[in-house]
């Protein structure tokens, strides 16, 4: 739904943020009754003030009865309102009863507690119970269980974009040819130009690497991969010393930018410090190519045309002066014959 300039090919957190801010605002429904106005606004209003820590992290309180249930908090508000869906796959298997009995209809935050209440209890069903509850998060402590991936699959729509929450992070899921599939973004893969899904398939963590049409492209070998990211280092150091250099050669007075500028700001005052300069090297460049200049007096009128190959009337361009005194008295007689000429002839005006 968002729509970023053509050619941006970075963006910082702080801009992503302002362009969500922006699509909430502009997605607020037209034709809603009072109540359901002031439902929105309040919802809106929640979501704002927690969209900064779409950059550092939200806290989501699964449970363990469906994919898509969560303890509903301020931060699911920002799913419900940019109308993205999120899962998980930390379920508890049905058939499995007494892990459902200790497991009930608790959310995760609350499972802790109530193992920390039946250790404490002096019922011995209820000790059990605890006993229970504690080895199903030891047995699934990667956050997903092989029925939540069964219902992963059921549930997610074939192309659909989602989030999957799990260890603690969130990811960018799609379902392709009935096989669910998630965007690698670990900075290890940086220089992994061809890998960018990595199947989910089992509970391990044991996916296969695809490229952006889905067919498989294993990951360089790990002397490979150092390789690269050595080059891509070497490179980025050059960039930077390149940066540096004409950050030097910039005529911009940092003293006086002040603290705490944004990004948009500093970029606004460097593109106008670039617009300057190629302002002033195109006009050195029409100035340079022009092949008359012309030179007014004090009174606005016109006192000499310079050619850049010849002079008249005495005028000198920066190649005479460098000449010797010899030439100069060889100008002298023309322009005694020109003097004389101009006695004997008229101006037409």
């Amino acid at each position: 739904q968002i729509k970023l300039p053509p050619m941006m090919e970075i963006i910082t957190a702080e801009q992503l943020m302002e362009y969500l801010g922006d699509y909430i605002l502009d997605a607020k429904p037209k034709e809603i009754s009072e109540i359901q106005r002031l439902n929105y606004e309040q919802n809106m209003s929640d979501a704002m003030a927690i969209l900064h820590k779409l950059q550092t992290g939200l806290d989501v309180n699964v449970k363990f009865t469906g994919v898509r249930v969560f303890e509903y908090t301020p931060e699911c508000i920002v799913f419900d309102l940019l109308d993205i869906p999120l899962y998980h796959g930390w379920l508890v298997d049905p058939q499995v009863a007494d892990i459902v009995k200790a497991v009930g209809n608790c959310s995760y935050n609350q499972l802790v507690e109530k193992i920390i209440s039946c250790k404490q209890s002096e019922n011995s069903e209820l000790v059990s119970e605890g006993f229970v509850a504690e080895q199903f998060l030891n047995n699934t402590a990667t956050q997903l269980t092989y029925h939540g991936l069964c219902e992963l699959t059921s549930a997610v729509q074939e192309g659909e974009l989602c989030v999957f929450f799990r260890n603690n992070h969130f990811s960018t899921m799609t379902k392709y040819k009935g096989q669910l599939y998630l965007l690698v973004t670990d900075q290890g893969f940086l220089t992994e130009e061809k890998v960018v899904w990595e199947s989910l398939h089992n509970v391990d963590g044991d996916g296969n690497f695809c490229d952006s049409e889905f067919h498989l492209r294993p990951p360089s070998d790990p002397e490979t991969v150092y390789r690269g990211q050595q080059d891509q280092i070497d490179q980025d150091y050059l960039m930077a010393l390149s940066l540096q250099q004409e950050q030097q050669n910039q005529e911009i007075n940092w003293e006086q930018i002040p603290e705490g500028i944004s990004d948009l700001e500093l970029a606004k005052k460097l593109q106008e410090e670039e617009d300057r300069r190629a302002s002033q090297y195109y006009q050195e460049q029409e100035q340079a190519a022009a092949q008359v200049q012309v030179r007014k007096d004090g009174a606005g009128f016109i006192s000499h045309v310079i050619f850049p190959t010849q002079q008249v009337q005495g005028a000198a361009s920066p190649a005479s002066t460098r000449q010797s005194g010899s030439n100069e008295r060889k100008r002298k007689e023309p322009r005694e014959k020109e003097r004389e000429k101009e006695k004997n002839s008229c101006v037409l005006l």
